[in-house]
């Protein structure tokens, strides 16, 4: 499928790592004539921007099932002796750490500091993103919210973005003949209905919560608390949790984690929650699925995921979101397919998402440059099909675990290389190329929640890991005993 209409002005909506990433590409190409990003935060990051001011008072509402919900609106703090900067929500909290090794995680022109610890802080993230994009805030508009994306030509698949100013409130309408969604997955939570859970909440306001809205275990501090959900952060909070806690927490799953960085000894583990049981005849009480009752409760923390939301694009048709759980009508987990002048990078999940990101932009940046070539709609949609047949119209759809995430991102790096050369171009006219996982970059992914756990359980020294070694992972080693087993 060839393009109708050039590209040559391409949006990106968000300045976190996809979006970096992207910009990167695009530059790459040196064929665009206007690439401008649009952030709403003061600075870049995207939700690696720690803000637990914001998170003062906030909560959502119980249930929340609703992925349709307007822009978010920011905070305001004052800066000694500048303008005040606009906060947003971020799921990242105090004490968090990545749960994927520096290693694997970064991109793959820049590697982390060799001091950083082996899974690094989230101000480490943060400061590695902003170097990464030193070289291209000129082309960043910062605390700019895009408040709507629609067609502009049909025909030839340009768009019209609306930006606010969100200092000003001043609106101002640009066309592009591309776009680029980079604002993310972790704005909008879910918290699931279960039978009896609203008058729960009514009668015990302030009792449940969601991960999003988590900071510190303080304000847990001697209380009974059980904690929904076997998730990276499910399982990072629950830590945390029990530290303070009164007794145990209890841990509602459906499924052990392949995360977990211990045996269940600091915790009670239960099925899913079937029911909260009536305030009129128990105390602060839920039920799980194996019948088991627990009451007298403090504290609920459902850290159940977020819905893919964007309120900037309802006027799409077909819809991109109907119920949350998914992204429709994409190509390859990218392309928007009736109109593949926009996509929407890192869909997936259980990935490493910066190479990931940097893998799929060095695609689209080829597609929209005529370096690359789609197939036709009609094929497009028959590969949505049968990734629909493989894993469902539901939360599995973006689903990619290992090794289903290594085999797309050496695709995606596959696909690349096949594009047209152009001269003036890095690489011998074959441009800016992403990240291959070869042999050692497949083992570590494998073996990176046994990395992780060997990494937790150090306690407090784990601060000072830097290297796989450290931990006792040792790729070389590994292949050489593999060498040794294979020959006896």
């Amino acid at each position: 499928m060839t393009l109708v209409h050039p590209v040559r002005r391409v949006a990106v909506i968000g300045a976190g790592p996809a979006g970096l990433a992207s910009v990167k590409y695009l530059l790459a190409e040196k064929y665009f004539e206007v690439i401008d990003v649009f952030e709403q935060r003061s600075s870049v990051g995207g939700a690696w921007n720690y803000s637990p001011s914001s998170k003062a008072g906030i909560s959502t509402s119980v249930p929340h099932l609703n992925p349709h919900e307007p822009a978010e609106k920011p905070t305001w703090m004052n800066q000694p002796g500048a303008d005040p900067e606009a906060v947003f929500v971020s799921p990242l909290y105090d004490r968090l750490e990545t749960n994927i090794p520096k290693d694997l995680m970064r991109y793959s022109d820049k590697a982390f500091p060799p001091d950083a610890q082996l899974f690094p802080k989230h101000q480490t993230v943060k400061q590695y993103l902003e170097e990464y994009a030193e070289e291209t805030k000129n082309l960043i508009h910062f605390e700019s919210q895009v408040v709507d994306v629609r067609l502009n030509d049909p025909s030839i698949s340009t768009w019209d973005l609306v930006t606010a100013n969100l200092h000003t409130g001043a609106e101002t309408t640009r066309t592009y003949d591309a776009i680029v969604v980079a604002s993310g997955h972790f704005t909008v939570p879910y918290l699931p209905e279960i039978r009896g859970i609203e008058a729960w909440d009514k009668s015990y306001p302030g009792t449940i919560s969601h991960s999003k809205f988590y900071d510190t275990p303080e304000a847990f501090r001697d209380k009974k608390v059980v904690v929904v959900g076997s998730s990276a952060s499910g399982l990072d909070i629950g830590s945390q949790i029990s530290e303070v806690s009164k007794g145990s927490i209890v841990v509602s799953q459906r499924a052990e984690s392949y995360l977990a960085a211990s045996a269940p000894g600091d915790k009670i583990i239960c099925p899913e929650i079937i029911e909260f049981l009536s305030p009129s005849t128990h105390d602060r009480a839920i039920k799980f699925a194996d019948g088991r009752v627990e009451d007298q409760i403090d504290a609920i923390v459902f850290c159940t995921g977020y819905f893919y939301s964007y309120p900037f694009l309802s006027s799409l048709s077909p819809p991109v979101v109907t119920d949350g759980w998914r992204t429709k009508d994409v190509y390859q987990q990218l392309f928007y397919i009736d109109h593949p002048t926009m996509v929407f990078p890192v869909l997936s999940q259980r990935v490493i998402p910066f190479p990931m990101a940097e893998n799929q932009a060095a695609v689209f940046a080829r597609v929209w440059s005529s370096r690359l070539q789609l197939p036709s709609r009609a094929e497009m949609h028959a590969s949505e099909e049968s990734e629909l047949a493989n894993r469902g119209d539901g939360r599995g759809f973006h689903i990619l675990p290992f090794p289903m995430d290594a085999d797309y991102l050496n695709s995606l790096y596959d696909w690349a290389t096949k594009s047209k050369q152009r001269s003036g171009l890095d690489r011998g006219g074959q441009g800016k190329i992403g990240t291959y996982w070869g042999e050692r970059e497949r083992w570590m992914r494998s073996k990176f929640p046994e990395i992780r756990r060997a990494f937790v359980q150090r306690g407090d020294r784990r601060r000072e890991i830097k290297t796989l070694a450290e931990v006792g992972f040792d790729f070389y080693q590994w292949k050489q005993e593999q060498e040794q087993n294979a020959r006896l």
